[in-house]
This record gives structure tokens, sequence and C-alpha cells, in this order.
């Protein structure tokens, strides 16, 4: 399925996906005194631990704030037959995502952009490439030296599950949304090397020297196309998913 990747605008900011126009994981710090998300935490809401905090009041305010302040900092795919957007992948310089600072493997690199998440709707997981595509086109032409992301190794089991709940959420699971931490394979297998180790959290980088993004893309196609066996090759060519990629607007870290 070819899908559209465009930087997202605060005036569609309405054509989020649900989760990701609410969670505020990343976004909202909860020591920090947020009234909104405080609400949300503590009023005896309905929704599974895995949710994660949501404030849709909080989520727009810091995206507007961010795209004001430093441009460019969410790049959405869209599904070109309905216009339907599928998949959001958010991207900030690191001081501007409170949570981060909680992690073990933190601080994020001085010269590094820090990918927070990648999102896609159900049937759309294998087109996730296609936004972190878009995400490093735009940061090699802006000039960032870099782009580090924090990674996810373990499964659900509940020890992993209660390790991060105490490191991230002080204890509360419903502070915590292990949907928007990115698995560490995705990462890797993106071309990110670990720079902070650690069982569970590891924080990973991508050096973006000028050329990166091509070159990541040039790689993949060739792996795809050696491991394709030649029957799938030789089938319908519109049932294959096609990636695209997306520029946006320039502007400084």
């Amino acid at each position: 399925m070819g899908l559209s990747v465009v930087p997202l605008e605060l005036e569609d900011f309405e054509t989020l996906p649900l989760h990701s126009r609410r969670c505020v994981f990343w976004e909202v710090d909860r020591t920090g005194g947020s009234p909104a998300i405080d609400t949300v935490i503590t009023g005896g809401d309905k929704r599974t631990d895995s949710a994660g905090p949501e404030s849709e009041f909080d989520k727009e305010a810091w995206l507007s704030g961010l795209l004001l302040e430093w441009g460019v900092c969410c790049q959405v795919a869209v599904e070109p037959t309905t216009g339907r957007v599928v998949g959001a992948a958010f991207y900030s310089p690191p001081g501007r995502v409170p949570r981060a600072q909680h992690f073990p493997t933190a601080p994020v690199g001085a010269d590094a952009v820090l990918l927070t998440t990648i999102r896609m709707e159900p049937g759309f997981e294998s087109e996730s490439t296609a936004l972190l595509d878009a995400v490093v086109a735009d940061l090699v032409r802006r000039g960032v030296r870099a782009v580090e992301a924090f990674g996810f190794s373990g499964d659900d089991e509940s020890l992993a599950m209660d390790l991060v709940t105490l490191l991230l959420g002080s204890g509360l699971a419903a502070d915590v949304c292990r949907r928007c931490i990115l698995p560490t394979r995705l990462l890797t297998d993106f071309g990110f090397e670990v720079v902070a180790d650690d069982p569970y959290l590891p924080r990973l980088r991508l050096e973006l020297d000028e050329g990166l993004g091509w070159k990541s893309q040039v790689e993949r196609a060739l792996r795809k196309l050696v491991e394709t066996p030649p029957a799938e090759m030789l089938a319908d060519p519109i049932s294959q998913p096609v990636t695209c990629s997306a520029a946006s607007s320039s502007a400084n870290v």
C-alpha cells in the first residue's frame, strides 16, 4: 500500500488518530504539576493501564508551542485513497520532552534531536519505516547532526513492565504508555546504534552525515531485494508495500 508522508501542520491536529492526539506520555511530566494531566491520572477513568496519560489540551498546546518556536516536529502518514492519517512520528529537541529525563540512559546528546514515538494504525505497522525516512530526511536538510531515541528491549512480561512503570511513572501504571516507546529492534533495523545500554530502556543514536538518509534507504531497498523470493517479486505489484518519504520546511535546532 502506498502512503503519503507529510509534515503535520497545527490546523490538521484534529486529523491525528485518537491515541496520537491525546497521549502526553512524552510531553507532560506529571511532577511538573500540570492540572489537566493530574485530573486525567487521578480522576478514576476507565482506561487500561497501557493507555497512558491522556490530555488532548496539553498535547495540542505542546505541539503549537514547538511548531512556533522550532518548526516541524511531526510527520504523518496518509492513506491516499481515503485521506485518513494512519500514522504519526514525533520528534523534538530533548529539552522540550520532559519525560526523557526519567529514562535511566538519559540524557540525550546535546547535538541530537529526540525521536520520541512512531504510532501506526492497525494494518499499517509495516509502513513505519516511511515515517522514519521522512524524519531523517527532514533533519538532514535542517543540518541536525544526529537523532537519538529510547528503545524498549523487554517483552510485555510483568517484570519488564513493573520496572518500566517504576522508572518512568513513579510506580503509577496509568502514567506510562508502553505503546509510545519505540521497540529497540525497530530502531536497530533502521540503523540506530546503542550508545547507552540498558536491559530494558537503552538509548540509541543515528548519525546524520550528509546523504545518510539516502544511504539508509538504498541499503534497505537492496536488502529487501535480496531477501524477496523470485515468486513474490513476480507477484502483482499493486499488492506490494511502497515506502514513501517526504521532507519538510527548514528550521534550525
